[in-house]
């Protein structure tokens, strides 16, 4: 079984920032993608931005050139930096990682972006 624990989320200001944690544990041989996703109310669960086994990044189009993802391979920790925060990134987030073919979920992290 493998264990995360996310960190981060709150309440910010619109033009405001944000670094999201997510840390693996438990039986982990090698981690392969991981990744950030929310959802906010009333929407369908999307995809943020992802990252390979190998550090590449990829991001859907309504976050590119504010939210970067970065991993630390020797902690088993995946983070998002979310810069330049907007009303609409206002969603729960949940980081998921893929071990051994297997997706695993973070309990989610609440993100609010209000004045």
């Amino acid at each position: 079984q493998v264990q995360l624990v996310e960190s981060g989320g709150g309440l910010v200001q619109p033009g405001g920032s944000l670094r999201l944690s997510c840390a693996a544990s438990g039986s982990i041989f090698r981690i392969n993608g991981m990744g950030w996703f929310r959802q906010a109310p009333g929407k369908q669960r999307e995809l943020v931005a992802f990252i390979t086994s190998g550090g590449s990044g990829n991001y859907a189009d309504s976050v590119k050139g504010r939210f970067t993802i970065s991993r630390d391979n020797a902690k088993n920790t995946v983070y998002l930096q979310i810069n330049s925060l907007k009303p609409e990134d206002t969603a729960v987030y949940y980081c998921n990682v893929v071990v051994a073919s297997m997706n695993y979920w973070g309990q989610g992290t609440q993100v609010t972006v209000s004045s």
